[in-house]
């Protein structure tokens, strides 16, 4: 086992994922490199540098949640920080299809409930079975950080204003995947306040990744920056908060 600082990035072999670890490797953190295929997280964590290592961890299979958990505790005792970032936008959606496309064959009277239920299987359900798996390490550290990647297209009170730029793409499927996160994230800040473990959700912002198909307006560099600052939090930083890098606080 090792004293040095670990932090286990979901997602992690691309995209926003691969960045935040990147970002974090200089900050003093073993960095596990959270990747369905092993191979990919591989590669990726040859990205990152030597501090980096893969680690197979499919958020949908509670097989490998259960394995990696054991991994880490095995390996290293505990776990300083957690960023749940592993996500989808959709099973279906064809190449070159835009997002207004896919959002019109993904209203709340038309859309496959098959396409919800495995939108949320990673997005929500696999993020809450991660934590549960993590715990245990993370409460092993002195000053254990978690950092749930959302975004503003989840936020109720933003899509709730007629005048709001993304809301006519708010639907049932990511979107209210990531509402649902965003729950999730303060039931979990409430239930850790008195712990000092502090939980808060960060919207990269329209980031231009594989989940967008490069749509994106903002680069990955830009899209990680919100996550490793909460990451990064010292002991007087806030829990229970949703912000991005240039906006700052967003509201649910």
């Amino acid at each position: 086992m090792q004293d040095k600082p670990v932090a286990l990035v979901t997602g992690a072999n691309q995209g926003i994922g691969l960045q935040i670890a990147k970002d974090l490797a200089p900050h003093g953190f073993t960095v596990l490199v959270g990747s369905r295929s092993l191979e990919r997280g591989e590669a990726a964590a040859k990205e990152v540098g030597p501090d980096a290592r893969a680690l197979q961890l499919d958020v949908t299979d509670q097989a490998s949640i259960a394995a990696a958990a054991e991994l880490i505790r095995k390996e290293f005792g505990h776990l300083d920080v957690l960023v749940n970032n592993a996500a989808i936008s959709n099973t279906s959606k064809l190449p070159g299809m835009s997002i207004v496309e896919y959002a019109k064959l993904t209203r709340p009277s038309n859309v496959s409930l098959d396409e919800v239920r495995a939108v949320w299987e990673t997005n929500v359900f696999g993020v809450l079975a991660v934590y549960q798996a993590m715990l245990p390490l993370l409460r092993e550290a002195p000053t254990a950080r978690i950092v749930n990647v959302s975004s503003g297209v989840g936020s109720l009170t933003m899509n709730s204003d007629p005048a709001y730029a993304h809301r006519s793409v708010f639907g049932p499927v990511y979107p209210a995947s990531k509402t649902a996160l965003n729950a999730i994230t303060l039931a979990m800040a409430i239930e850790l306040e008195s712990t000092g473990i502090k939980v808060n959700a960060a919207s990269p912002g329209f980031t231009k990744t594989n989940l967008n198909n490069y749509a994106g307006t903002e680069t990955v560099e830009e899209g990680a920056r919100e996550a490793v600052r909460l990451a990064l939090l010292g002991p007087d930083g806030p829990t229970g908060t949703f912000s991005h890098a240039k906006l700052g606080p967003l509201p649910w």
